[in-house]
């Protein structure tokens, strides 16, 4: 059955970027001062069997690539889009579709991209475009959004040794407690990736 997940890169106090650089307009400043929430994607020295051009350690590549080889199709938000520079057309899977939500046009769509006005029509829509295989979700308020909606089913937390002190939060405000179910704790240099189940 295909489940919906989200596998995000966060610091300990919780933020999935960093702050916007002084005098930066808010599209295309990408992740602020967050670069080192990624560095565990290139300093190790075991290349990715899904992405070209990651070299991680030996336990981040075995959760990495295994998250990876889950993923049908793709669902972001349209910040996440544009702040991407739109996926060069594609997604930030190799091979998923790309689903955009977005409730305003969203320009320089390609054949590989789709646009849905709510969280609920792109889960939808990637679930069938998925072939079997899962959804992933990218972006906080989206996450938040799918939680609220209970679209997910299982989250993981690339948690790296850092507090940012400030940028975006991965998680926005619920409306109620969420409990979850701790599945897999992988130390690895660098990040400890902390893969959850969401209770029903």
């Amino acid at each position: 059955m295909t489940k919906v997940f989200s596998a995000l890169s966060v610091s300990v106090d919780g933020y999935i970027s960093g702050r916007r650089p002084a005098g930066a307009d808010e599209v295309g400043s990408g992740l602020g001062d967050a670069g080192a929430l990624f560095d565990w994607y290139f300093t190790g020295d075991t290349p990715s069997k899904v992405f070209d051009g990651f070299s991680l350690s030996e336990p981040s590549a075995r959760v990495f690539d295994s998250l990876a080889a889950r993923v049908g199709a793709t669902v972001v938000g349209h910040a996440t889009y544009d702040h991407s520079s739109h996926f060069g057309g594609s997604g930030p899977h190799p091979t998923a579709p790309l689903f955009v939500v977005s409730h305003q046009p969203v320009p320089e769509l390609s054949e590989a991209q789709t646009q849905a006005t709510s969280v609920e029509e792109a889960v939808a829509g990637a679930r069938a475009a998925a072939g079997g295989k899962d959804v992933a979700l990218m972006g906080g308020v989206l996450v938040t959004e799918a939680i609220k909606a209970g679209l997910v089913d299982e989250f993981v937390l690339h948690q790296v040794p850092i507090l940012l002190g400030g940028g975006r939060s991965f998680f926005g405000e619920l409306p109620e407690h969420v409990r979850l179910r701790l599945v897999e704790a992988v130390p690895a240099p660098g990040v400890t990736h902390l893969h959850y189940e969401i209770l029903r």
